[in-house]
């Protein structure tokens, strides 16, 4: 376990292999134990650096209003803590809300970006948007984190082999601080950076699962608006694909990786399909 300190914030990351760095950037209520099935696979041939994102896991959880701006910049400082040139930024969900704010704040920090399963906004566009929001600021406040926990567990992987995975999160989601997780959603509602996707023109690769929360159409949309981006589709994934699809997951990721490092900057090709 390793630690630097940003902003008066303690922050927890870990180190594994050599070669290119990769980082690995969680989604909300996560840490870096939920890469548990990428790392070991990337270390063999990268140096893979997961962080615990401020009011998560082992890092500081400090009273505050947290926002995707701050998590970024975190990111940022210990890109240059580590004395890292560039890197690979690979971020799931909230992880991935990091990562477009990096890209379009830090570009020259990003040799490449995965996005896994989120988007460049979380904004009402229509009234059902605006009630799901609602409902979710709320129900996370009402409930409970171990009762939040089985639900997830129940949404995510619903197969009854998946049963493991299930146990994973509703022993792991408790663990959570219960206001730094408040303040961490509070973040990501009304967040967006979509006006300044054209900022990020590093190889980007949009990964999402055929079952997540947003539509695949969600993803099209942004993608095309990117100037060097492609979409690749998981079937048979919901929202935590580097768990419920890992051996897809980490094929199509090191497959772009390997591209992107053995290739001059050149546009991808668009829309890609995978079963």
């Amino acid at each position: 376990m390793s630690y630097f300190d940003h902003d008066g914030c303690q922050l927890h990351y870990e180190e594994y292999g050599k070669g290119a760095p990769v980082l690995l950037v969680h989604g909300l209520g996560s840490s870096t134990r939920d890469w548990e099935y990428q790392i070991p696979e990337l270390a063999a041939h990268y140096r893979v650096v997961a962080i615990d994102i401020r009011g998560h896991g082992r890092s500081d959880k400090p009273r505050e209003r947290y926002s995707i701006a701050v998590f970024a910049e975190d990111v940022a400082a210990l890109i240059e803590h580590l004395g890292l040139e560039k890197v690979h930024l690979v971020g799931i969900s909230m992880g991935g809300m990091i990562g477009f704010q990096l890209g379009v704040e830090r570009p020259e920090l990003l040799e490449s970006l995965c996005i896994v399963n989120s988007g460049p906004e979380v904004k009402a566009k229509s009234p059902r948007d605006f009630l799901e929001i609602v409902k979710r600021w709320s129900l996370s406040r009402l409930l409970s984190l171990d009762a939040i926990a089985k639900g997830l567990g129940r949404l995510l992987f619903p197969k009854p082999e998946q049963a493991e995975l299930r146990r994973k999160i509703e022993e792991r989601w408790p663990l959570n601080d219960k206001r730094a997780y408040l303040a961490s959603l509070d973040a990501i509602i009304g967040w967006g950076v979509r006006e300044r996707l054209t900022r990020i023109t590093c190889p980007t690769l949009v990964i999402s699962a055929d079952r997540d929360y947003t539509p695949i159409a969600q993803k099209e949309a942004y993608v095309k608006e990117m100037p060097n981006a492609r979409l690749l589709v998981i079937e048979d994934s919901r929202h935590a694909t580097p768990l419920d699809q890992p051996q897809r997951f980490n094929s199509s990721l090191l497959a772009f990786l390997e591209e992107v490092e053995q290739t001059a900057p050149t546009a991808l090709n668009k829309d890609q399909h995978a079963c």
